[in-house]
């Protein structure tokens, strides 16, 4: 049994769509699946592609990024009801969004969003991201406390031991895995990348490897004895950070 994952595939692209639907469907049968977060912002294309890709794995896996929540249409009153609906269609149509044991390996998926831990942005941030205009949240929320409305689900799950545990989010742990050669100016979008608060998780889970979407650069970096490692698929005019396939991270 082998262990891929791939985050950031933007379905809403029929580029993206178009090679999604490509993967074999026998290749991989008895293998999983680890998606990390931002399939689309509609849900009925979320709903396809949970049928699509359970098609195709033995097992998938999946928490949902910050695209799978905005809220452009009436579907859902805002963005935590935009969240119940997919965790809830997520399990109607057989993808797991809770711990997952096969033997001696537990994959972990953690809930998140950014709290601003990795820096203040900046007024120009605060004008492009378009998450403070898609998103909508309850009366009184604001970064720290939806971060905490998510990472705090998280938190029965921080006991469990296994001979190897991977563990994976959408939103980034730490700040510090981002590679040197980023761009300076590319920097003022690191505020809204993650928390602190999921890397302070992932020591509790002592965790092997560590799987993470959001930042659409790809990388496989070890520190402090774990794997980090972020397959984002990313738009289709991103061809030099991202990989544009699926990647194996373990087999058992």
């Amino acid at each position: 049994m082998k262990v891929y994952t791939v985050s950031d595939i933007h379905v809403d692209h029929k580029d993206n769509l178009k090679q999604i639907s490509a993967i074999s469907q026998t290749t991989y049968q008895n293998d999983i699946l680890i998606l990390a977060g931002d399939i689309s912002y509609k849900i009925g294309m979320i709903s396809h592609v949970f049928e699509l890709l359970k098609e195709k794995f033995r097992e998938v896996l999946f928490v949902p990024g910050n695209h799978d929540l905005w809220v452009r249409d009436d579907s859902a009153k805002d963005s935590i009801d935009k969240f119940n609906q997919i965790m809830a269609l997520a399990t109607d149509k057989g993808i797991l969004v809770q711990p997952a044991h096969f033997g001696s390996l537990s994959i972990i998926p953690l809930l998140g969003w950014y709290d601003y831990s990795f820096g203040e942005p900046s007024e120009k941030l605060d004008d492009l991201w378009v998450d403070h205009k898609a998103c909508i949240w309850p009366e009184g929320f604001n970064e720290a406390s939806i971060t905490e409305f998510f990472v705090s689900q998280n938190n029965e799950h921080l006991k469990i031991k296994n001979k190897f545990i991977i563990s994976f989010s959408h939103f980034l742990p730490r700040i510090d895995i981002m590679p040197s050669i980023i761009p300076q100016d590319n920097r003022k979008l690191y505020p809204v990348l993650g928390s602190v608060k999921i890397e302070e998780q992932i020591r509790e889970l002592k965790s092997d490897i560590h799987v993470f979407g959001h930042s659409h650069v790809n990388l496989k970096k070890e520190q402090d004895k774990t794997i980090y490692i972020n397959n984002a698929f990313g738009y289709p005019y991103e061809k030099l950070v991202t990989g544009k396939k699926l990647m194996l991270i373990h087999e058992i």
